[in-house]
C-alpha cells in the first residue's frame, strides 16, 4: 500500500547515489549540512506517527500470540526507525518446521498466506497477512534457529545503529525511490540487515512502493 501521507519533496538531492550506493552505508557525516537537515526533518516526520503504530502493533501482537502461542516481533523497518510509510508492519514469529502444517491451519481463518520465501540458503518462511485498524501487517513466521538469529540482529541494531545513521540511510532508501531507482532501493533497504547480520542470504524483493 502506497502512503499517501509523504509529500514528494521536488528539490534535487545533493548526494551522489550512486557513490552512496556503491559504498554500501550512508556515512552522515559525508553529508552537506543542508542536505543532512533535510534528511532530519523527513525522519523526524515519520516519527510523528510512532504512537500510533505502535498502539497497532500492539494490538497485532496480542492477536499473534492468541492464534499462534508465539510472542511475535517487529521484524521491518519501523522496529528499527528505518521505514518510509505509515501504513504497514512486519511481525515474525519463531516455529518448527515440523509444526508448519498446523500453523497453517491454526491461522487459516484469521489471515491470508502470501507465500513461502527463502530466508538463508537451506531455509524458508512462510509470510501471512492481516489488517489491524486499516493497518497492513505482514506476519513472518521463521525457523525458530533463523527468528533468534534475527532477535539478535534487531538487538544489535537497536544498541549500535546511531540515531544520524537511521536519519541517513532513510534519506538515501527515499531519494532511490523517489528516483524509480527499484532494483537499487530493494537492495538498499536490506543493507543495515546484511551489516548487521551477514549470515543471512538478504535476496532482495522488488516491491517500489514498500516502505
Amino acid at each position: 500500500m502506497t502512503d499517501q501521507t509523504i509529500s514528494p519533496d521536488e528539490q534535487e538531492t545533493a548526494l551522489d547515489l550512486d557513490a552512496v550506493v556503491a559504498a554500501g552505508w550512508a556515512v552522515p557525516e559525508a553529508f552537506p549540512g543542508a542536505e543532512f537537515a533535510r534528511a532530519e526533518s523527513f525522519w523526524r516526520e515519520r516519527r510523528t506517527e510512532d504512537a500510533r503504530l505502535l498502539q497497532v502493533r500492539a494490538k497485532a501482537s496480542v492477536l499473534v500470540e492468541s492464534w499462534t502461542g508465539c510472542v511475535p516481533r517487529d521484524v521491518g523497518s519501523f522496529g528499527i526507525q528505518l521505514n518510509l510509510e505509515s501504513s504497514d508492519l512486519d511481525l515474525g514469529i519463531g516455529y518448527p518446521i515440523a509444526g508448519r502444517d498446523d500453523l497453517m491451519a491454526a491461522l487459516a481463518p484469521h489471515v491470508v498466506f502470501k507465500d513461502e520465501r527463502r530466508t538463508r540458503f537451506d531455509t524458508t518462511r512462510l509470510v501471512f497477512a492481516f489488517a489491524v485498524d486499516g493497518i497492513e501487517i505482514d506476519l513472518s513466521a521463521l525457523t525458530e534457529e533463523d527468528f533468534a538469529v534475527a532477535c539478535r540482529m534487531l538487538d544489535q541494531i537497536d544498541s549500535e545503529m546511531t540515531e544520524a545513521e537511521r536519519i541517513a540511510h532513510t534519506w538515501v532508501k527515499y531519494q532511490l525511490r523517489r528516483a524509480g531507482r527499484a532494483e537499487e532501493y530493494a537492495s538498499w533497504k536490506l543493507v543495515t540487515y546484511a551489516r548487521f547480520c551477514p549470515e543471512f542470504n538478504w535476496v532482495p524483493i522488488t516491491e517500489p512502493t514498500a516502505g
